[in-house]
């Protein structure tokens, strides 16, 4: 660790895993996601805007937006199906879980037949938001109700932190 009032992704690891050696990809999106500076670590304004989006006051739209640069693994602004299939795999292997390559399989047809409207291959911003919103399940994940409770004790905590540049 090191002391200097950054998050590095080694002590994000080790915040989320206990392990910072551990490799995990949904980890590495989310903190990419959240080193909006993109230096390789975050502050706290950083980290303060970007946990904003799980607070439950966060409009949905932020939310599916959030979770689609999440799955948007080689940020061509399209879901692609090797993305999918990784960002699923990396999810069975942190929640120890092992599905064989017939499920995995079966449940990436059936994502991209409900999701891929237009049958290029790729999901758009259009159809994920069209595909979340017939499935809200997927978006349970993308709210922490116990930020509530921090943003009522300090209303101007999440709202009123700036990220410089």
């Amino acid at each position: 660790m090191i002391n200097d009032g950054l998050i590095h992704k080694e002590e994000f690891h080790l915040a989320l895993f206990r392990n910072s050696k551990k490799e995990n990809l949904f980890a590495d999106r989310v903190f990419d996601l959240f080193d909006v500076k993109q230096n390789g670590v975050i502050d706290f304004g950083e980290f303060v805007r970007s946990l904003s989006v799980f607070h439950p006051n966060t409009p949905q739209e932020e939310k599916i937006d959030f979770a689609f640069k999440l799955y948007d693994l080689r940020h061509t602004g399209f879901i692609e199906r090797e993305e999918v299939e990784q960002m699923l795999n990396a999810l069975l292997t942190e929640s120890d879980m092992r599905l064989s390559d017939e499920v995995i399989t079966l449940i990436l047809d059936k994502t991209f037949s409900e999701a891929d409207m237009n049958g290029d291959g790729k999901i758009d911003r259009e159809e994920w938001n069209k595909f979340v919103l017939r499935n809200p399940s997927l978006m349970k994940n993308m709210t922490l109700p116990y930020l509530k409770d921090i943003t009522s004790s300090f209303p101007s905590f999440i709202f009123n932190s700036e990220i410089e540049d």
